[in-house]
């Protein structure tokens, strides 16, 4: 009886640990695995504040407030035309045509890292993969109702849809666990029902107006949804493996080539190998595992102090790039519409060098606090892609306007500059209660 009454003060002691009910005797096996999975969370815990890269965060802050400002000059007067997207059948690498593939690049800096962190936490590789579908799937959707409010919708006026797309959004994928009041579980959840019920009557009113949703090319997230799924997927199956994850990289450029050349036969190859389900064409693809890779190669080698041969690499990298872009270009334009491998190959030829320079800022020299004014996009990207659907509306809404005259040339660009910002700045306050979207 006295062994029984310490087992049920051990009990106590650990509540989430089992005890076998068929036996008098208490499993310290299992105790010890509890154990264990308490102290692999808690080096999970460290391991995901140790691996906060700050030269990723600041590689994310730049390209989200870049997004902000490149989607905020069309209409300004008088602005030179390398700033804008290139037109579809133009050979051009506008500036604007290099902040997009710069969010998939971030996307595949983040994944080893995000991966590894939920691994050491514990999760099956099982959990993972769900985890990565769901993200994806969120991604997607979110995708195409953006997608569709560009285009306009029948039935809904543009700036209640935007409305009541956006609220529905932050209904969904708020992280209500991080918020700095206590959110009740049954609350949140009514929450997350409200605003999904709120997505479908979006979707069937449109429907029934006769402008039914459709995937045309999936919208901004949407495409980052798909490269990340791919990217996330081959992350998780080569695990731990990084030649195979390296010559994945490299298999997903080759494809990206193969999916725009007549080199092979489209009507079994095409359908049977480079999945022509997956939007992008394989460009997409390349640059999140482009970014995957870059993440290994800064692992490996900072781990072991070769800051000159990490160096070195990402800028024989980038040269590497830059003469493949202009090998490409005898056979394919310059054209983010069109994601040929000449626009690839330049977007690399600038995102490696930039990379390890912000490496050796952020990680070797410590001048992270250099950009904490842009901060927040690095740590609250998606809330802040978000937030222009919500400005424009209201500002539309309450008919806020600046004179006409500062839309031209510079002010017309510092003003988009300073809008940027101010959407940070909004970002940083809802960081503070805690408020930001979560997928």
């Amino acid at each position: 009886m006295a062994f029984r009454s310490l087992i049920r003060i051990f009990e106590r002691l650990f509540e989430n640990t089992p005890v076998r009910k068929s036996s008098n005797k208490f499993d310290f096996s299992l105790t010890y695995s509890y154990l264990c999975s308490r102290r692999r969370k808690k080096m999970a815990e460290e391991f995901v504040k140790k691996t906060r890269v700050g030269s990723i965060d600041m590689m994310r802050s730049l390209t989200m407030l870049l997004m902000l400002f490149v989607n905020d000059i069309p209409g300004t007067k008088d602005v030179p035309h390398w700033l804008f997207h290139a037109a579809y059948n133009e050979d051009m690498l506008g500036f604007s045509d290099t902040i997009f593939p710069a969010f998939l690049f971030c996307v595949g800096l983040s994944v080893p890292l995000s991966t590894d962190g939920r691994l050491m936490r514990g999760d099956s590789k099982f959990s993972v993969l769900c985890h990565i579908l769901w993200r994806s799937f969120a991604l997607v959707v979110m995708g195409l109702f953006t997608l569709h409010g560009d285009e306009g919708s029948e039935g809904i006026p543009h700036l209640w849809y935007a409305l009541m797309m956006v609220g529905a959004f932050f209904l969904v994928w708020t992280d209500y666990e991080g918020l700095h009041i206590d959110v009740p579980h049954r609350l949140a959840t009514i929450l997350k029902t409200m605003g999904g019920l709120l997505m479908v009557g979006i979707v069937v009113w449109c429907d029934v107006m006769g402008k039914p949703f459709h995937t045309g090319w999936w919208g901004i997230l949407g495409l980052i949804g798909w490269s990340y799924l791919v990217c996330a997927l081959v992350y998780l199956f080569l695990y731990g493996r990084e030649k195979a994850l390296l010559a994945a990289w490299v298999v997903g450029i080759v494809f990206c080539m193969l999916s725009q050349s007549s080199l092979l036969p489209r009507e079994w190859f095409s359908r049977c190998i480079l999945l022509p389900f997956l939007p992008g064409g394989w460009t997409g693809h390349a640059l999140c595992l482009s970014g995957m890779a870059a993440t290994l190669m800064m692992r490996r080698l900072g781990e072991k102090g070769e800051k000159l041969r990490l160096t070195v690499l990402f800028l024989g990298i980038g040269v590497m790039m830059l003469c493949l872009g202009f090998w490409a270009h005898d056979y394919w334009i310059i054209s983010k519409i069109q994601a040929t491998p000449t626009w690839l190959f330049f977007c690399l030829a600038i995102y490696f060098p930039l990379m390890v320079f912000l490496w050796w800022m952020a990680d070797v020299w410590g001048k992270e606090g250099w950009f904490d004014l842009i901060r927040p996009a690095g740590t609250a990207t998606l809330t802040c892609y978000l937030l222009p659907y919500l400005w424009y509306p209201l500002r539309a809404l309450v008919e806020v306007h600046f004179p006409w005259e500062w839309y031209n040339g510079a002010s017309g660009l510092l003003l988009s500059l300073l809008y940027a910002l101010a959407v940070i700045q909004v970002a940083r306050l809802m960081e503070k209660v805690g408020w930001r979207i979560k997928v």
